[in-house]
């Protein structure tokens, strides 16, 4: 909170907010402060969505961030994601929450395989957001382990650091916009822009 909330005071009033947590007392610190989205890898603070006003995005997270990469296993993952948002996105609309988004978790609880098979078929995705009344599907896969995977050299079982990861980061950005992903979190912020930019005039 001694980082988050400062900074959300400072900029609430300029843009809009949306506070990265899976603690209460975090998002609720935060929607005080102005954030009018908690972005939520637990799937589980809706009530306080609801309570506050606010969007929300459920997030898919197989395990807990110390364990979630151990040893992650689904029959499809496509379809058990795609189950497990929808159930609590309307679990969520049920409560009040107007404004709900879905997003597929990559890199959380997912090995490269799964990450580009939720990639491969977000189209599906979207059309169940759609269906269950969400907002949209957020995607984010700026620099993440599994592109640094694809990055890395031929025989090396060691990802490629963040310095190389840009260019995949970039690809996937956009194809999850082509796809029909309505919201992208980066971390470059400008080349994503540019992208976006040069991608919306033709869709």
């Amino acid at each position: 909170m001694a980082r988050v909330i400062p900074v959300v005071e400072a900029l609430s009033a300029r843009v809009r907010l949306s506070v990265d947590t899976l603690k209460p007392a975090v998002a609720e610190a935060a929607l005080r402060a102005g954030a009018t989205l908690i972005n939520d890898v637990s799937a589980s603070l809706w009530p306080l969505a609801a309570a506050g006003g606010a969007g929300w995005v459920a997030v898919h997270m197989q395990g807990s961030p110390p364990t979630m990469q151990a040893a992650p296993h689904y029959e499809d993952v496509v379809t058990e994601v795609a189950d497990f948002l929808v159930h609590r996105a309307e679990e969520a609309l049920a409560a009040g929450v107007e404004e709900v988004w879905i997003d597929p978790g990559i890199g959380f609880g997912k090995t490269m395989e799964h990450n580009l098979s939720l990639l491969h078929r977000l189209p599906e995705l979207v059309a169940s957001a759609a269906a269950a009344g969400c907002a949209g599907v957020v995607v984010g896969t700026s620099r993440k382990r599994f592109i640094g995977l694809l990055a890395a050299p031929a025989g090396s079982k060691e990802p490629a650091g963040l310095e190389d990861r840009a260019e995949g980061s970039l690809a996937t950005a956009a194809h999850a916009m082509v796809s029909g992903a309505s919201m992208i979190r980066v971390h470059d912020v400008a080349d994503m822009v540019q992208a976006a930019r040069l991608y919306g005039p033709a869709a």
